[in-house]
């Protein structure tokens, strides 16, 4: 046999063997190409207009050849270690280690390059759908077409070819540093397996527990009012992620083994054949992985907690903008509603008005909040509050000495909670009005310029409201006194009425006043929040299936060094079927156990901070993790089935 047939031999092994690393590497490769093509496209010239989308695509370029590098690199490891013992067969037959480098090297670099090749055409195919996706997301109304970037095509070249020259080192490093005797020893003692549980491990166990639960703790406190200064804050964060990142170590070094420890001691020793291929596997292997498995649910719960957050932000877009902008259209400048109102009647765009009177007091409001305020720059005795008539209200009916609060967004409810009933002080320039704080409604009467973005609207009764007018202190108006809301009649003059809307110029604003439309508010956020949202998606799509396949490997790994111990039991009479079960079980641990701890942690970072992004939570988040528990999924019945296979033929 000569060199050639040595190589082809190899490579269709290999392959057969390794079509997962092959397909992740044409996946990543196809990816990155098609990344790297969207910045110059000249399609992106419509997101670049408005976010800034080829900033961010570089951003993510670069993130993916980070997860890139490390999983080539790691896979890499992962099989010159099982061809350990045909490396050892090479120098026992007279190759050299040079030549035995350059054999790996050459082979290695046909099913590299090969694959890279696929992967850029792969990639090439797919960047037009990739473009409409991202026009599709961020709502930009432009045409996607196939463009091929020689631009794109180097740097992709480029990269890759780094990262094979890394994998090359390795490679020679590792052939150097063995003897032919470690080379026929490496694979078993690849993992440590300690059959003995240490009360090291056992304190560490209970660390593990301790310290994840004291970071979720503090998460659900972190905007609850208990941190209130930039460096509590900061300090809360701090250690919630160091908390949460240690205690997953320590969960997969020693808790783990304790829980599967007193399990077993709970049957006496006595497993079945089940428990022994799965809890006792389980026990001693994934201690000797805690380091890998942190990283990767870690990673996990970051990608999961990041696109539920971006999503969340997107789904409650037009939500968001409803809360700020009451009505289709809102005006605060007179003259500008009267240009606008006009302009409509022209098109014969049938509308509504509404036009509320606002007053700016201030507020004497710490008998109704509830919690410490200390901290937030606020002084509860004299905080600015816009006030409207009840009379400008449909359905609404306040007495003299009564007061409701309205519009009280979710992330000010979280920073200064209020209490459901108290007395309160309206203050003018002169004049003190005391009333009776009736509760908090939800309604958004008026937009967000006479808000803030966030604080109340009180609503009183029309005399109240007179007293409070006639002494109103001129150093907290705003410069407009009226709001007025534009309501379109039908939803199909909706795009034609905010085209008009931008024609005008009315988004444009002199200083101190603001006009809004709701569709452009809603737009704007979508295009924003889209664009996050598309990249975070695909980052974690690469990361998801680079650690699946990372995982999947490692039970490859596993699979063939326990070949023998399904040899034995298929000799004492168990089926392939008994085998078969214990193998589910065991994946479900591997698989289920490091997804399971990353969802929680997703799970508790966004419940700390979701109000931030937007209005709505559980639909958002649960949508995200469905789908990625269901992509995760798919490497742990790969991995069964690979199993399947290793037992098939150990009879």
């Amino acid at each position: 046999m000569n060199v050639n047939q040595l190589i082809y031999r190899n490579l269709k092994k290999n392959l057969k063997n390794y079509y997962l690393y092959v397909f992740a590497l044409i996946f990543s490769a196809a990816l990155y190409f098609a990344f790297v093509t969207l910045q110059y496209d000249p399609s992106m010239d419509a997101v670049k207009g408005t976010i800034k989308g080829g900033a961010s695509v570089r951003a993510a370029s670069i993130l993916l050849i980070a997860i890139v590098s490390i999983f080539l690199v790691y896979a890499n490891a992962i099989f010159i270690k099982r061809r350990s013992k045909e490396i050892g067969l090479f120098q026992l037959i007279g190759l050299t280690k040079g030549k035995i480098f350059r054999l790996l090297s050459l082979e290695n670099f046909l099913l590299y390059y090969s694959s890279l090749a696929i992967g850029l055409f792969v990639g090439f195919s797919f960047s037009k759908l990739i473009m409409m996706i991202l026009f599709k997301t961020t709502g930009v109304d432009n045409i996607a077409s196939l463009h091929f970037s020689m631009q794109a095509f180097s740097q992709t070249l480029i990269v890759f070819s780094a990262i094979y020259v890394l994998i090359l080192v390795m490679n020679a490093l590792f052939i150097k540093r063995q003897s032919i005797l470690s080379l026929f020893r490496v694979t078993s003692t690849a993992e440590a397996k300690i059959k003995k549980l240490t009360r090291l491990e056992m304190i560490m166990g209970a660390l593990g527990f301790l310290l994840i639960g004291s970071g979720y703790y503090v998460s659900s406190k972190l905007f609850e009012g208990d941190f209130v200064t930039m460096m509590e804050l900061f300090g809360a964060m701090a250690f919630i992620l160091a908390a949460v990142i240690l205690g997953t170590y320590f969960f997969y070094k020693g808790s783990v083994s304790y829980i599967f420890h007193f399990v077993r001691r709970k049957k006496d020793g006595y497993l079945s054949i089940n428990e022994v291929l799965s809890l006792s596997s389980i026990m001693f292997r994934m201690k000797s992985n805690a380091l890998l498995l942190t990283i990767i649910t870690t990673v996990s719960a970051l990608a999961i907690g990041l696109l539920s957050l971006s999503y969340i932000a997107y789904y409650s877009a037009e939500k968001t903008a409803e809360n700020n902008i009451p009505a289709d259209f809102s005006l605060t400048g007179l003259p500008e509603a009267e240009q606008f109102k006009q302009s409509l009647t022209e098109q014969q765009i049938p509308y509504r008005e509404t036009i509320i009177e606002v007053v700016q007091v201030t507020i004497d409001g710490k008998s109704i909040l509830d919690g410490n305020t200390e901290g937030l720059n606020v002084d509860p005795s004299a905080m600015p509050l816009p006030i409207i008539s009840d009379q400008a209200l449909p359905d609404m009916d306040v007495a003299a000495g009564e007061t409701y609060l309205t519009g009280y967004n979710d992330l000010m409810q979280k920073f200064m909670p209020l209490k459901t009933s108290g007395k309160i002080e309206l203050k003018g320039k002169t004049e003190v009005v005391k009333q009776k704080y009736l509760g908090l409604k939800k309604e958004y009467p008026i937009s967000w310029y006479f808000t803030n973005g966030g604080i109340p609207v009180a609503i009183v009764d029309e005399t109240v409201f007179q007293r409070l007018k006639q002494d109103k202190d001129p150093k907290v108006q705003k410069k407009s006194s009226h709001y007025v809301g534009i309501h379109i009649n039908e939803e199909r003059h909706q795009e034609k009425a905010n085209q008009l809307f931008l024609k005008l110029g009315l988004n444009k604003a002199d200083k101190g006043l603001s006009h809004e439309s709701q569709l452009e508010m809603s737009q704007s956020m979508k295009r924003q929040m889209g664009l996050i949202m598309f990249i975070v998606g695909f980052l974690g799509l690469t990361f998801l299936i680079t650690s699946g396949c990372i995982l999947y490997f490692k039970q490859m790994d596993e699979s063939e060094n326990e070949k023998p111990n399904y040899t034995i039991l298929r000799k004492l009479g168990f089926t392939r079927q008994d085998l078969l079960k214990g193998i589910q079980y065991k994946q479900v641990y591997n698989f289920g156990i490091p997804l399971a701890i990353g969802l929680l942690h997703s799970y508790f970072a966004v419940q700390s901070g979701w109000f931030l992004f937007g209005t709505a939570v559980w639909t958002p988040m649960i949508l995200v993790m469905v789908i990625y528990t269901v992509l995760y999924s798919i490497f742990g019945v790969l991995s069964v089935l690979y199993y399947k296979k290793v037992i098939r033929d150990s009879l």
